[in-house]
């Protein structure tokens, strides 16, 4: 469909389904409601106008689904959003907890040129500054693999991927103690009770840090792969 026949608000509703669903959370009425923060009946009056549009499924009471025309809509919107991050952080110099509103701001309001220019002037980038993939230019995500921080095992080793959860007092914080996207991380001990979680930041004797179990669930690490056993070895 045109793009034009879109308001902010509707491709806000698509993509915010997709971010849902990418997070691995059902996309739900109550589930939309509480992500972009209007009332329930609100989000069912917008299902139902995107619905006739052929943009999402949606049967009462049951989960929200994006359809192709819908999830195109929402990928690209995605992929403005992310290459403003990056570009923000990368030309303009605005700290990584800011860019998110920001873009929000702008991802409806650039052209398919500007969008090119910036995925140009940034060298196709693949991620943006919170590690979150950006779509390519077919609108198409590879596939990977990755787990909380709270799943590794103690001893367990591990790369920061991305970050679940994007508030700008979290983000602020996370960069303090270091757990950006790319910073080798070891998870020392979780307590018994609470989760709290004993981790130590950077390769070698980087420094170590107590977080609470919900911080640890909000980084997400790809798991090192074990250095293959030499002959002989047992």
């Amino acid at each position: 469909m045109d793009r034009s026949e879109l308001t902010p608000a509707m491709e806000d509703y698509l993509k915010t389904a997709y971010l849902l669903r990418e997070r691995g959370d059902e996309v739900t009425v109550l589930a939309l409601s509480c992500a972009l923060e209007v009332t329930a009946p609100s989000v069912t009056n917008m299902v139902k106008r995107l619905a006739s549009l052929g943009l999402v499924r949606h049967t009462p009471y049951k989960s929200v689904d994006l359809t192709p025309g819908g999830e195109a809509v929402a990928l690209e919107v995605v992929r403005h959003h992310r290459l403003l991050e990056l570009y923000l952080t990368e030309f303009l110099g605005m700290s990584w907890e800011t860019v998110h509103a920001e873009a929000d701001r702008l991802e409806h309001h650039i052209s398919e040129d500007l969008e090119e220019r910036l995925a140009a002037r940034l060298g196709q980038p693949a991620r943006d500054p919170h590690g979150d993939p950006i779509p390519s230019r077919d609108l198409t995500i590879p596939a990977e693999e990755f787990c909380r921080l709270s799943e590794l095992s103690p001893g367990e080793e591990g790369m920061v991927v991305r970050l679940r959860d994007q508030q700008p007092g979290l983000l602020q914080y996370l960069g303090v103690l270091g757990l950006v996207p790319g910073a080798p991380v070891r998870l020392e001990a979780v307590a018994p009770f609470g989760g709290v979680t004993t981790i130590r930041v950077g390769s070698g004797a980087g420094p170590v840090h107590v977080i609470a179990a919900e911080i640890a669930a909000c980084v997400l690490v790809r798991p090192a792969v074990p250095a293959p056993l030499e002959n002989g070895s047992r």
